[in-house]
């Protein structure tokens, strides 16, 4: 653009220098003309070698041109490669951030697990210790309830007290009435068996729960099966 430009320029350049030397011909004699030609040549001369000069230059400076636009078009396509890169590598960052913040909630749940196993093993350490305890006042309490009562338990499987009642049936004191009874998993009592069935066991299993006192539960089935081998 730049090299049309200035090619125009000496044109028009060259055009007022004709018409200047049509007029200047007119106006002086021959030997100003020749004196004048001469300085025309002279300038035309000038003229050529500095359009030459300049035609070099621009050419050169095309040259230049379309090297900065390589340049720039290099650049350009780095920027593009670098933006794409740092766009993976934020989302390599991304990833990573999300797979530690699940490693600490994977940490986090481990450690409440944890807890929560521990918590449970202490109440299953204080329900075991509980029924241990309660079992043992039951063994304690067996003599007493033998003598006075015709009673005898035994330890069974599960951890389990069977109970067997005698000198109930008048007509053959022998006869054994029994019931078995356990601890559950809340600590209260549970009777798993009775033998003959009693119809009054749910009502008496809820009243021993409430009051805790085994020994009135212990009479109160005793006199639910003397009352049954009277029918």
């Amino acid at each position: 653009m730049s090299q049309i430009k200035t090619e125009d320029e000496l044109v028009l350049f060259e055009k007022e220098i004709k018409e200047f030397w049509m007029k200047f011909k007119s106006i002086c004699g021959s030997e100003h003309v020749n004196q004048t030609l001469g300085l025309r040549e002279s300038c035309k001369e000038s003229i050529k070698t500095l359009s030459e000069k300049w035609s070099k230059k621009l050419k050169e400076g095309d040259l230049m041109i379309d090297k900065i636009q390589e340049y720039r078009n290099e650049i350009l396509q780095q920027n593009i490669c670098i933006e794409e890169k740092q766009e993976n590598l934020t989302e390599i960052n991304s990833k990573i951030k999300h797979e530690e913040e699940q490693k600490r909630d994977f940490i986090d749940r481990i450690q409440e697990l944890k807890e929560e196993l521990t918590r449970k093993k202490e109440i299953i350490s204080a329900k075991n210790k509980a029924t241990k305890e309660r079992l043992e006042r039951l063994s304690k309490s067996k003599e007493l309830f033998e003598e006075r009562l015709g009673l005898e338990i035994r330890r069974i499987y599960d951890e389990q007290l069977q109970f067997i009642f005698r000198c109930i049936d008048h007509k053959d004191p022998d006869k054994p009435y029994t019931f078995t009874l356990s601890i559950n998993e809340q600590g209260d009592y549970e009777v798993t068996s009775s033998s003959p069935p009693l119809d009054c066991i749910a009502e008496l299993q809820l009243k021993v729960r409430e009051t805790n006192n085994f020994a009135a539960f212990i009479a109160n089935i005793r006199k639910a099966f003397t009352a049954l081998s009277y029918k």
